[in-house]
């Protein structure tokens, strides 16, 4: 990996980061019931995270003209989404470990961390409101309109991954996955920062095309998606959650509908039978069987592989999104998060 390619990023990163926590004090109150309620919900946010999501929207805004503070408070709103659906997802998951630390549902309960998730998703519309008071009613119409389809998507890409741990006799494909990749992942973690970023920009005016940014945020978000898989399967040092845990939820990564594909009767047999048990009767043997197929097969090489192909794909349609702005320390950020995130966890 290009080592110039990484600094261009955590700079960034780090400045970007660091605007949007110092603005999401303000929407994270230490009210009563503080216990319950309010210290459960700054919970993740206080725990860190790489700041990509609110770094993308405040960098393509101030690459298209317009200054980083026109943006921080969309990018608030998009950090406690995110922060939101986390605490959602570990508990659908299952999850026992969120960057470093026990998950909200390990610590408080299921009861207490779902209801501090659904107020979390509903306190990130305050700063995307306080947002629409600035700027002219058609674009804050717009603003809104993409964060309804936004959130659609992920639940729809969640309602699929959910169904497929549901129903273990589907057959799921790559086609499959992708399709739920970009709705679950993409229109968070790349469309919709880059979409809300570019509406806040000064130079276009607040107008870009229905699907600008759609084709640019699925690859990138894709080959992102990718590599988080399967540093999920690497030493626990490099990764922030529970290690193998996609494994233990049996979740359909590329690796495992690889070796589905390629996998004989007895083989086969021996999956569906691990996918139909519940995360608790499921068996370690059984975990480590598939990690070794998985390094034994190439499954693991070829998905990073694959996650690179996609990168450069993003590189491609980068560039033509982002043709007619000029030359920035932003854009460049933007350009070279697609060979960041294969320097994630190393």
């Amino acid at each position: 990996m290009n080592v110039q390619a990484f600094d261009t990023v955590t700079p960034v990163l780090e400045e970007y980061g660091s605007l949007t926590r110092a603005a999401m004090d303000a929407y994270l109150p230490k009210w009563e019931p503080r216990a319950y309620l309010y210290d459960p919900i700054a919970d993740y946010p206080a725990r860190g995270g790489k700041m990509m999501r609110p770094s993308i929207c405040i960098a393509t805004a101030a690459a298209f003209g317009a200054p980083p503070e026109r943006a921080v408070k969309a990018a608030v709103s998009i950090e406690m989404l995110h922060n939101a659906l986390l605490i959602h997802d570990d508990i659908e998951d299952e999850s026992e470990e969120r960057r470093g630390a026990a998950t909200l549902h390990v610590k408080h309960g299921t009861a207490l961390a779902l209801n501090a998730g659904d107020a979390l998703a509903m306190m990130s519309m305050r700063p995307l409101f306080d947002t629409a008071r600035s700027i002219a009613p058609n674009l804050a119409m717009g603003l809104f309109q993409d964060f309804e389809r936004m959130g659609r998507e992920s639940a729809e890409g969640q309602a699929m991954e959910l169904g497929w741990r549901a129903d273990p006799t589907v057959r799921v494909t790559r086609n499959d996955y992708l399709e739920m990749v970009l709705k679950k992942t993409c229109w968070l973690a790349g469309i919709f920062p880059t979409r809300l970023g570019a509406m806040l920009g000064l130079s276009n005016n607040g107008v870009i095309a229905p699907d600008a940014f759609i084709r640019f945020g699925f690859f990138f978000g894709a080959a992102f998606q990718i590599h988080d898989d399967v540093m999920n399967l690497q030493e626990r040092d490099a990764y922030g959650k529970e290690m193998c845990g996609d494994l233990w939820e049996a979740k359909r990564t590329l690796m495992l509908i690889d070796l589905a594909e390629q996998f004989g009767d007895a083989d086969t047999a021996r999956l569906q039978k691990f996918l139909a048990q519940t995360r608790e009767t499921r068996e370690e043997t059984d975990v480590l069987w598939l990690l070794d197929v998985m390094h034994e097969t190439g499954a693991l090489d070829r998905a990073i592989n694959f996650a690179k192909a996609l990168a450069q794909a993003a590189v491609a349609e980068f560039d033509q999104a982002f043709a007619s702005v000029p030359a920035s320390r932003d854009k460049t950020f933007i350009r070279d998060l697609t060979t960041w995130t294969f320097q994630r966890g190393h």
